[in-house]
């Protein structure tokens, strides 16, 4: 009740009601402040729901290899990238018919509203999955599926060398054609700066609360509070950022998806997915999935 009511309503049964406002003013007062945020959440969750629907549609789709109703879902951009980092175009996706790893109904969840896109992870053990929905006026559309298999042990330490960061901090295989991708690579580049130098809170400057990462050549999954000691600490000491090979900016709005592939310093390539948010004017990392390539040669 708004509290300006309720003490007129207590004034009136106590017989003072003449030295405060008349009861009839105070109920015609506008709505409180808070009435439009929480009918904004109450779509926010009723959008949220509808894109967890259709991911759910899509699992069991794909899962008993459903071409038809999977040819309703997919965005003619989509790609599957595998946890063998294997990607499938959706025309190669509707003919070879991959399975998710995931199809268990109890896997953890989490989703995020990024205006019209919907991003969510699913995590089972060891394996997880992001899915990239798109909203559109036909109906929710699949952007993007890619699965991560986290290794069963910390991986072993390689020699590395704390080189200049020349690509992807001051140069990458990639020209924006649009203001947002400008910003978004901006953004970019100085993260993977920031975290050569260990600069734990300015990197933090670029990562949303919600960040969630998941990385093949890793045994587990970290967020942006793990990511930040892990850089306070110099846990990362040697750490040499993995050259950008190729890159792929898909701008929508107030979201963006940077897919690419990266040569490590040692190793095989790997495939990236990183969603980008634009909150309060500036671009941010809120999701990254890093998948290894295995049938691609180790340097």
């Amino acid at each position: 009740m708004n509290c300006r009511v309720k003490y007129a309503l207590i004034a009136v049964l106590c017989g003072i009601g003449s030295i405060l406002t008349p009861l009839p003013s105070l109920l015609a007062l506008p709505p409180a402040p808070q009435t439009p945020n929480l009918a904004a959440q109450g779509q926010k969750e009723a959008f949220e729901q509808r894109a967890l629907a259709a991911d759910r549609v899509f699992v069991e789709a794909a899962a008993k290899s459903d071409a038809a109703a999977l040819d309703t879902l997919l965005d003619a951009r989509f790609t599957w990238t595998d946890a063998n980092g294997k990607t499938l175009t959706r025309g190669e996706f509707l003919q070879q018919m991959p399975k998710p790893t995931i199809t268990d109904p109890a896997a953890q969840i989490t989703a995020h509203t990024y205006g019209s896109v919907e991003s969510i992870q699913i995590h089972s053990d060891r394996d997880h999955a992001l899915h990239v929905w798109l909203n559109r006026s036909t109906g929710w559309r699949l952007l993007l599926y890619q699965e991560v298999h986290l290794l069963d042990a910390p991986p072993a330490p390689t020699p590395g060398m704390r080189a200049a960061c020349e690509n992807p901090c001051k140069t990458m295989p990639f020209e924006p054609k649009t203001p947002n991708e400008r910003d978004v690579i901006a953004g970019f580049q100085s993260l993977q700066t920031y975290t050569v130098a260990h600069d734990a809170k300015n990197w933090g400057m670029y990562v949303a609360d919600e960040f969630e990462a998941a990385n093949s050549n890793s045994d587990q999954t970290l967020t942006k509070r793990g990511r930040m000691e892990d850089l306070a600490r110099s846990k990362m000491a040697g750490y040499t950022p993995m050259p950008v090979v190729e890159m792929r900016v898909i701008d929508l709005g107030t979201a963006a998806i940077l897919i690419s592939n990266h040569q490590p310093e040692h190793g095989k390539p790997v495939h990236i997915t990183r969603v980008w948010i634009k909150r309060g004017g500036h671009w941010m990392e809120a999701a990254s999935y890093q998948t290894r390539i295995e049938d691609a040669p180790a340097r």
